[in-house]
């Protein structure tokens, strides 16, 4: 039972205690103090012990919540950095050079260096096919079975669904031709193609993404993707580059997880598939960084796998690290 005292810190240093003290409340501003632990058969100067003072219980619960979720942390498995198969690092390297080579200031890759940086890391990405006129537009449709998408390419154009760049389920050759001609109409001269790609239906969308940080590199982005990604921010991240264990937490993390483990009798998507999609994008961004940003939104999961349905990456001329700044890994 709580007990009063006029100077809770001399009545503790005065206390024979037999364990150790786990919060005092003070009635006065958040403090700590240094006191010697009696009763305990050894001399107290060798037995300081630091005793966190707070001025109001919520404090130390909060304290205590921090403490707990740190020990959780610590005792986590600490996993490993994997070798991944069939990586051409020199080939994306060659692509990222070519392009700073021209564009010294850096800016965001053309949709076909985007594709070619992700076969470089054997990131699944949908069947793309880049055409710069309708009549090869057209001709791209008709090689791709089914339903295809067109996603318009025009100087400037990030957010393609926003700005109205994105066509879907285009049936026959007619639909082609006029989704082109409407995308041509909307962005004028800025147009400088289009993206051609198989309608893929099902599955759940995601994001996974990379976003440098000054001073620790790459930061591994995970979350829900599609037009979901801004209005929910649910994200998880981690610095790169990623154990198979980071993977895991990742995917498994984010509040929108039951969707992607069968949700109310829904299909369960392939998670093994997303953490190997983030170690290759680890892996990406850990051998590149001159990626400035990279953006895979949406993912499609699904049980046989996933595929990155749009890309975007921004490159930026590498700038050499201070080699006194600390990192965590």
């Amino acid at each position: 039972m709580p007990t009063a005292v006029a100077d809770p810190s001399e009545a503790v240093a005065r206390a024979a205690i037999a364990k150790p003290v786990g919060a005092v409340v003070m009635d006065q501003a958040e403090i700590v103090r240094l006191l010697p632990r009696s009763g305990s058969g050894q001399d107290t100067t060798e037995r300081i012990n630091a005793i966190p003072c707070y001025a109001y219980p919520e404090g130390g619960v909060r304290a205590l919540g921090h403490a707990a979720r740190y020990g959780a942390w610590l005792s986590r498995p600490q996993g490993r950095v994997p070798e991944l198969p069939l990586v051409r690092s020199a080939d994306a390297r060659a692509v990222v050079a070519d392009f700073l080579r021209a564009n010294p200031a850096g800016g965001w890759l053309p949709a076909g260096d985007v594709a070619e940086l992700l076969r470089c890391y054997q990131i699944p990405q949908v069947t793309t096919v880049v055409a710069t006129s309708e009549q090869e537009a057209v001709a791209a449709a008709a090689d791709l079975p089914g339903p295809v998408v067109l996603k318009g390419v025009a100087t400037g154009l990030v957010h393609k669904t926003e700005a109205g760049a994105v066509k879907l389920d285009l049936r026959s050759p007619s639909d082609v031709s006029a989704a082109y001609q409407e995308l041509a109409s909307s962005f004028g001269d800025a147009l400088t193609g289009v993206v051609v790609q198989p309608m893929v239906r099902g599955g759940v969308e995601v994001l996974i993404g990379v976003v440098q940080e000054p001073v620790f590199g790459p930061l591994v982005v995970f979350g829900l993707g599609g037009i979901a990604t801004d209005v929910l921010g649910d994200h998880a991240a981690r610095l790169s580059p990623l154990t198979d264990a980071d993977a895991h937490e990742l995917v498994h993390g984010v509040r929108a997880a039951p969707l992607l483990e069968g949700f109310r009798g829904g299909p369960a998507v392939s998670t093994d598939a997303l953490e190997g999609v983030l170690l290759r994008v680890s892996r990406l961004a850990d051998d590149l960084p001159e990626v400035a940003e990279l953006d895979l939104n949406p993912v499609i999961a699904r049980a046989e796998g996933c595929l990155a349905a749009d890309a975007r990456i921004r490159l930026t001329p590498a700038e050499a690290r201070d080699p006194f700044l600390r990192r965590l890994r």
